[in-house]
């Protein structure tokens, strides 16, 4: 599953081009957010870093449990889309990963993360009693 980034100025229908151009003999369906391929382990191999090279902190790419046309997924078929939503919520979140891609490849540090304390049981009883839980 290739995501396309909601700040890239990739469409899905140039990445579904592009890769076909590649000549691979992978399926690949054009999606709303980007597209599926699938195929042979080591021609995904391959085609996966010349994909990324396309848009590299835009790009994103997951393993999709269900295969393209899969009936127990495919709207065509009228299959269920229980995981749209969390697909959904991963899109939204890629300009932030994009901003720390962009980061370190800048050279930035990393900040370092705020340690944080433990929630005492009486601060927990408070806030209970406060929110009539």
């Amino acid at each position: 599953m290739i995501m396309i980034a909601p700040t890239s100025e990739l469409t899905p229908d140039q990445l579904a081009r592009f890769i076909h151009s590649l000549g691979y003999e992978i399926s690949i369906k054009e999606t709303c957010y980007g597209a599926n391929i699938e195929g042979d382990k080591d021609l995904i191999a391959k085609a996966v870093p010349k994909i990324r090279g396309l848009d590299p902190n835009r790009l994103f790419i997951k393993v999709r449990a269900y295969p393209i046309g899969d009936e127990r997924r495919c709207r065509a078929h009228h299959g269920s889309r229980p995981g749209f939503n969390q697909l959904e919520k991963e899109w939204m979140d890629l300009p932030f990963i994009e901003a720390g891609l962009c980061a370190v490849e800048s050279g930035e540090e990393c900040p370092e993360k705020p340690k944080r304390k433990r929630l005492s049981v009486e601060k927990l009883i408070q806030i209970a009693e406060e929110e009539n839980i």
